[in-house]
């Protein structure tokens, strides 16, 4: 079950070279959630590998904004958790704390609710792509500002080329779908 899940899940994923600049390829998970069997295959193998591995230990998942919001709340439902969201500065109301971290065109921030996690609690971390590592990474600078601990980091697809699980240190990561 879970080689033909991974396989309808691949089978989904487009490639679009040179894009947004020349020289990238592309990796767009959008036919994904457009396939109701393709997205709730996505979420049966991340539900599958976060039992496996960390059993009834996690107590939220965190979505990423942006597209860490399509997964995070569908996994965290499947595992019977709540999802906690890290957004984009200035998109949360009342007291956040906020990280800084740089993109290939500049600089952005993550901000977390203050109160949105308790010190101690234990949490996985759920983005869509993982890439250069700078968004996973922040987050998880975040979160450990807020005395949590990161059981994960996972994403649906994994661009192994750009080492960003290197960025992570110390924090696991697991993709269902690694590409050069």
């Amino acid at each position: 079950m879970a080689d033909s899940d991974l396989q309808l899940v691949a089978r989904r994923i487009r490639s679009f070279p040179d894009f947004p600049v020349p020289g990238v390829l592309f990796r767009d998970i959008s036919p994904v959630l457009k396939d109701p069997d393709s997205f709730r295959a996505s979420i049966r193998l991340l539900t599958n590998h976060l039992k496996e591995t960390h059993g009834g230990k996690i107590d939220y998942i965190v979505g990423l904004d942006s597209r860490g919001f399509l997964f995070g709340p569908s996994l965290a439902q499947e595992l019977g958790l709540g999802c906690v969201l890290i957004r984009k500065r200035g998109k949360l109301p009342g007291p956040t704390v906020s990280a800084s971290y740089t993109l290939e065109y500049g600089k952005a921030e993550l901000e977390i609710q203050r109160d949105a996690l308790e010190p101690g609690q234990k949490v996985v971390v759920v983005d869509d792509l993982l890439a250069t590592g700078g968004t996973m990474h922040a987050a998880c600078e975040l979160l450990g500002r807020l005395r949590v601990e990161v059981l994960e980091c996972v994403s649906l697809v994994e661009l192994t080329s750009l080492k960003g699980r290197e960025k992570l240190g110390a924090v696991p990561v697991f993709s269902l779908l690694q590409y050069d």
